[in-house]
């Protein structure tokens, strides 16, 4: 992560519609260390427990991991993955990534879904979700000896400059919360200041804004005509870091054809969101008083895991969280016979999943009757689709739900459309 400031929205505006504008002079840089970050020291006052448990959550405090890959997929700028994203030098570079994804014995894929709501929520690439894998490997207390910390790696004057709370007993860095809030902010900033190139973002992101719109003068491109590739003058790390999240994504695609790994994907993780601590709580009283194992919590939240000091602002802790009121549809279809190779394949998720063409012959031994589901707790329309052989939003759309919408155990679900 580098030092930057934002640029005043003259000289910005100018920039980047190719105007003349006097050149700035690029703030000075940190030392690039993206890479120790990944797998270097974590915060050690952080507690080495086992991630959080699903089966101690209530199931409305559960999500699906596959639902957090499917919101992964669906938010991608550039979906389509060439050979040089996946050449030799990243798949050796990124090969445990689809396996750390995956593992119950990390927090990894919760958090990634933390960081993915936040994106899709601000209409931002889910590219961009992929930087704390490069920057830290989701280590919320990961620690850089060259001063970085954090999900997001944060140096102390770009955290300061982006309203992330620092002083002395506190370092929001370590926050999941305030960095993740920070860093989705200013992408968001530098999404719209480069035109939506979400490369272009990203670079800029890495080296500067300054630098990439210095860059850009030069080179006689401006946001709408720029080739990020091509601009000039940029460090090599610089444009790595381009290629670093894109072969990211594309090697998750490559996963994808892994049932193996989409199955250990399938499985109920923990809803996490930010939660108030009020001014009189400690993250232990909290904790006690909302049903939440301290401990874990204190990994989740490193800025809070020991003694820390209170500001203007009020606290807030990541935690598990119960679904919202408006992501929860409730379908009011009546229960209905479920076909005899339906209840097979429902009871035996670990086979192969039917094909379009199993999918016609449960339909024709159904005869004229619409099939039902019947929602089981850690189900998401994700895994319901992929065990019918349909997409997930035809199964949406046969069911009045929205793209967001939490189903919760018990609900009836058509898989047909009534009117045949």
């Amino acid at each position: 992560m580098r030092v930057f400031r934002l640029l005043p929205a003259a000289l910005a505006t100018a920039c980047l519609t190719g105007f003349a504008a006097p050149a700035a002079e690029p703030a000075a840089d940190a030392p690039a260390a993206a890479a120790v970050a990944a797998t270097t020291a974590e915060n050690n006052a952080t507690p080495a427990l086992p991630p959080i448990d699903p089966a101690t959550l209530p199931p409305t405090r559960q999500r699906n991991g596959l639902e957090i890959y499917q919101r992964f997929r669906d938010g991608l700028a550039d979906a389509t993955c060439d050979s040089a994203a996946t050449q030799g030098r990243w798949k050796q570079h990124f090969r445990h990534a689809p396996g750390r994804l995956a593992r119950t014995d990390d927090d990894l894929l919760p958090l990634f879904g933390y960081v993915v709501d936040a994106l899709r929520e601000a209409h931002l690439p889910t590219e961009f979700a992929l930087i704390p894998f490069v920057e830290s490997g989701y280590k919320p207390g990961a620690r850089n000896p060259s001063g970085p910390a954090g999900l997001w790696q944060f140096i102390g004057i770009t955290a300061r400059n982006h309203g992330v709370p620092m002083r002395e007993g506190y370092d929001g860095r370590l926050s999941p919360v305030d960095s993740t809030q920070a860093a989705v902010r200013y992408l968001k900033t530098l999404h719209g200041m480069f035109g939506g190139d979400w490369r272009l973002a990203v670079m800029a992101y890495n080296a500067g804004e300054y630098r990439v719109l210095q860059s850009m003068r030069r080179a006689g491109m401006n946001a709408r005509n720029a080739r990020p590739a091509e601009l000039p003058g940029l460090s090599g790390v610089t444009y790595a870091y381009v290629e670093k999240l894109h072969a990211l994504a594309c090697i998750f695609e490559q996963a994808d054809d892994r049932q193996e790994w989409l199955d250990r994907l399938d499985r109920p993780v923990p809803r996490l969101a930010a939660h108030a601590l009020p001014g009189d709580s400690s993250l232990d009283a909290w904790a006690g008083a909302n049903g939440h194992n301290a401990a874990l919590l204190k990994r989740l939240n490193p800025a809070l895991a020991g003694k820390f000091s209170r500001g203007e602002r009020p606290m807030r802790l990541l935690a598990p969280t119960e679904a919202s009121a408006d992501e929860t549809v409730a379908v009011p279809a009546p229960a209905a016979a479920i076909p005899a190779a339906a209840l097979i394949a429902a009871a035996s998720p670990g086979q192969a999943e039917p094909t379009a063409a199993t999918d016609k012959t449960a339909r024709r031994d159904a005869g004229r009757t619409p099939r039902r589901h019947t929602v089981q707790r850690g189900e998401s329309a994700w895994t319901i689709a992929r065990r019918y052989g349909m997409k997930p939003q035809r199964l949406l759309a046969l069911n009045n739900l929205a793209a967001d919408a939490v189903l919760k155990p018990g609900m009836q679900l058509r898989l047909d459309d009534d009117a045949r």
